[in-house]
């Protein structure tokens, strides 16, 4: 039989043409006992058995015992309301081909959907899933987020068209970001009123995130039903085959498409927005593909409401620091109504906000952009007869205040925040007007006439732009907003009422942070002059004179200094062996420095190795100008450092060309700093040779002390931006590779190398497709396309002087005929490297493009 289903009582459940499903699968309903009741008519078509011959048919004698097998595995994972389970290739009958299928629960039967498999063996849907993903993640704002989705999402599914539909709180819907393929006329920025997606829609969308229409002129599939069952009472909400309402087609096809898809966009359970796909021919996607869309739009959802969370997160944190300075501050004023008007700047900086009035004790603040004082009067007055101890907000002021249209263009919202027990007290924050052009898709105040399918409204004909100019609107609150407000009031609530409280809490707080600094400041000083005690004392014990006494133990002291304040300068942070040596040769040797020659990789030391380097460092210099190579005019000294396997530093000093070195007679404190210091201070090693030709020393510094890091400087990071190559791509770039995942991987490449927007194509048909749309302004082939090759898409190229390169696996053996041996050939896999040296061979720059 074929019911007949009234489609107009959708309060109660939101259920869209129960009575068909979509002509490329099949729908069975059984009972608990594995009766079928239910089938759809063209279930003959893929089982090879009559629809109506199906009905009151066990299971069993339909399906095969192992697929019967499968489906019962299934079944025990459905869990919640809407669950639905997926098999991908499952053959159904003996010999027969394999069936992607959905299984699901609708009240009491159970709704097995299936569609013939499409073998992609080349796609790994998780795998190109998480690619996905991870270009999503790389973004920064939400609409390069957006757009990115957008982009990725068209690569997968090969739509026309892609967009990002933002619904606004009015219910309206906005095209916030689009990848459209070359010559289609854009959407982006876009408005929508809500009558476009109604309410049963919208419910449906939030309970299944996905829905296609793969050829919206296709007739739909009736449903079957037994003499003791009736589809009229069965709920296909949640069918991946479902039929949509004839309303929607007429609307598609008003628009022009041929086929579409939608994927949800949640947020915290609730409809943030859809991806919306569009194709102008009919497109049909495997359930796997679909079902990898499906998981990129939970994924997507989830990303998109973290992001909003963190931007949520780092408002109210900047407004709590506000907060917490507030509450310091306050403390230590002698009145609370003081303690509230005084801090009317710092109350702008919590919400964001154009003005502020602060109302206390009779008396009115005002800061920014606000209405006058006699005017947030009565505004105070308002908000206290109809929102009593609550906070009130609107963007609107004069659908909810009517006086509010004399100010609407100074303050045209606003949010009230009392702050005391009695009324008289008020906090109120105000946003100028934003008066704002909207760009509607057909004007959204029009009324339609009742149309040929019944007691309803038609779809729109018109989709030309009808633009609207909004006034009398600010910004709206958003729930940050409110939750700031929240906090702030209850924070103003304690700066009145427990003042003294705080305000000694807070001393005592300040107290116990002086003591502290005063004994950290205490221990620092005491290691300094239990320092400069011990130097004393060992300089005291080597040396002969006063003046050899002073000279020694200032030098020492200088070297401590000058490693001090080196490592002060970059906050305690590792700082550069290279600048210590450079430091003590010039500090010591004046004009002589040059003689002493580096070379090493770029390190830094922790402090406690720079501070005892800098010793070591110091009396190897002084022993070297006093005794060793720059005793005299022509000695030299090299010091060079490396790493070894173990990352450990290997500092060797090497000195050659002064006069003969004579071991010395006995171990001064100078010696004894070099050869102890950093074996006792470090656990490293230290070795010290006193040969004829020069002295000869080698220092262990462990790993946990060194970095590897650039020394490069701010003018030199500089100049080498300056000089370094521009991307040499703008315009469409195409893209012609078999291999989707692959594909994915040049695209990011050569939107990083200065390409707008990049087209993709698998095969020659679509790539001369792609050219005949819009003219790319740069191609990359893959010239082994399967059983073909991507010859003939060169030659068309070449023929518009589009610059391209090939790519291959196959090296030197690559087919290319002779007049395309001028094109550069690179070689799989794809990266920046070749890719940007290929151009370079074609020499593109931002100069030399073409139009």
């Amino acid at each position: 039989m074929n019911p007949q289903v009234d489609l107009t009582n959708c309060d109660r459940e939101p259920i869209h043409v129960p009575g068909s499903i979509q002509p490329f699968g099949f729908l069975l309903t059984v009972l608990s006992d594995f009766s079928i009741c239910i089938a759809s008519e063209n279930v003959g078509h893929h089982l090879g058995r009559d629809g109506a011959d199906v009905i009151q048919r066990p299971l069993d004698e339909v399906l095969s015992p192992a697929a019967i097998k499968a489906i019962r595995a299934r079944i025990d994972h459905l869990t919640g309301p809407d669950a639905v389970e997926r098999i991908f290739g499952l053959t159904l009958t003996a010999g027969g081909k394999p069936f992607d299928l959905a299984i699901h629960f609708s009240g009491a039967y159970l709704i097995i959907e299936g569609e013939p498999s499409i073998a992609e063996p080349d796609v790994n849907s998780g795998e190109l899933v998480r690619l996905m993903l991870g270009r999503v993640r790389k973004t920064r704002s939400m609409t390069e987020l957006a757009q990115e989705a957008a982009r990725q999402l068209k690569t997968l599914t090969g739509f026309d068209r892609v967009m990002v539909y933002r619904f606004h709180a009015d219910g309206s819907g906005e095209v916030m970001a689009e990848v459209a393929g070359g010559g289609l006329e854009p959407f982006l920025g876009l408005h929508y009123p809500a009558s476009d997606i109604p309410r049963q829609a919208r419910i449906l969308y939030q309970r299944n995130w996905l829905r296609i229409i793969s050829d919206i002129n296709a007739p739909a599939t009736l449903l079957l039903s037994a003499p003791t069952h009736t589809a009229t009472l069965l709920d296909l909400s949640m069918s991946v085959l479902r039929s949509v309402s004839p309303i929607h087609i007429e609307y598609l096809r008003n628009m022009g498409v041929g086929a579409s898809m939608s994927v949800s966009i949640l947020r915290e359970g609730k409809l943030w927005g859809l991806f919306a796909c569009h194709h102008y021919s009919p497109r049909h996607i495997s359930f796997e593909r679909r079902t990898a869309a499906e998981l990129f739009g939970q994924m997507f959802s989830f990303i998109l409401e973290g992001r909003e969370r963190e931007v949520d997160i780092n408002y109210e944190s900047r407004a709590h620091q506000v907060q917490e300075r507030l509450m310091e501050i306050a403390a230590t004023h002698a009145h609370s109504s003081g303690a509230i008007a005084d801090f009317v700047e710092d109350y702008r900086k919590m919400i964001e906000c154009d003005g502020v009035a602060v109302w206390s004790d009779g008396h009115v603040t005002l800061s920014g952009a606000t209405p006058t004082q006699d005017e947030v009067k009565e505004v105070v007055q308002f908000v206290n007869r109809t929102s009593p101890g609550r906070i009130c907000a609107t963007s609107e002021i004069a659908k909810l205040y009517a006086s509010g249209e004399a100010f609407r263009d100074r303050a045209a919202g606003f949010l009230a925040i009392p702050i005391s027990r009695t009324p008289r007290d008020c906090l109120i924050f105000f946003r100028r007007e934003q008066a704002r052009s909207v760009k509607w898709a057909g004007d959204p105040n029009k009324s339609y006439s009742e149309g040929p399918l019944g007691p309803r409204l038609t779809p729109r004909k018109s989709f030309e732009i009808w633009q609207e100019t909004v006034r009398g609107q600010s910004t709206p609150w958003t729930s940050a907003d409110l939750r700031i407000a929240e906090s702030l009031r209850i924070t103003l609530l304690e700066v009145i009422l427990q003042l003294a409280d705080l305000a000694a809490r807070e001393r005592r707080t300040a107290q116990e942070r002086q003591e502290l600094m005063v004994a950290e400041l205490n221990h620092r000083v005491r290691n300094i002059l239990s320092l400069v005690r011990g130097l004393v004392n060992q300089s005291k014990s080597t040396t002969n004179s006063a003046e050899e006494f002073a000279s020694v133990l200032g030098g020492r002291i200088q070297a401590l200094a000058r490693a001090h304040d080196q490592i002060t300068s970059l906050n305690w942070a590792p700082a550069a062996l290279r600048a210590l040596v450079e430091s003590e040769a010039g500090a010591y040797l004046g004009d002589r420095a040059g003689r002493v020659s580096m070379g090493g990789p770029d390190v830094a030391l922790d402090p406690k190795a720079f501070s005892t380097m800098a010793l070591v460092v110091h009396e190897m210099m002084t022993n070297s100008a006093k005794y060793g190579a720059l005793a005299d005019s022509t000695g030299k000294v090299e010091v060079s450092w490396r790493l070894d396997a173990n990352s450990s530093l290997i500092i060797d000093w090497s000195e050659s060309g002064g006069p003969p070195v004579q071991p010395p007679s006995r171990r001064g404190f100078g010696t004894t700093i070099i050869e102890r210091s950093i074996p006792f201070d470090l656990n490293g090693d230290a070795e010290l040779r006193f040969d004829l030709l020069g002295v000869q020393a080698k220092f262990t510094i462990p790993a946990n002390y060194v970095e590897v890091v650039s020394l490069m400087t701010p003018s030199q990071q500089q100049r080498e931006a300056e000089q370094a190559p521009e991307p040499g791509l703008s315009g469409t770039a195409l893209i012609v590779e078999d291999n989707l995942i692959i594909a994915m991987s040049a695209e990011v490449i050569l939107l990083e190398a200065g390409a707008r927007h990049v087209e993709t194509a698998a095969n020659v048909k679509e790539a001369m497709a792609s050219i005949d749309r819009a003219v790319p302004s740069f191609a990359l082939l893959d010239l082994n396309l399967g059983a073909e090759n991507s010859i003939a898409v060169g030659r068309r190229l070449q023929d518009l002087k589009v610059p391209f390169i090939f790519a291959t696996g196959y090296g030197e053996r690559a087919p290319i005929p002779a007049e395309l041996g001028k094109v550069p050939v690179i070689q799989k896999p794809y990266t920046d490297d070749t890719i940007q040296a290929a151009l370079r061979k074609l020499k593109l720059t931002k100069a030399t493009e073409p139009a």
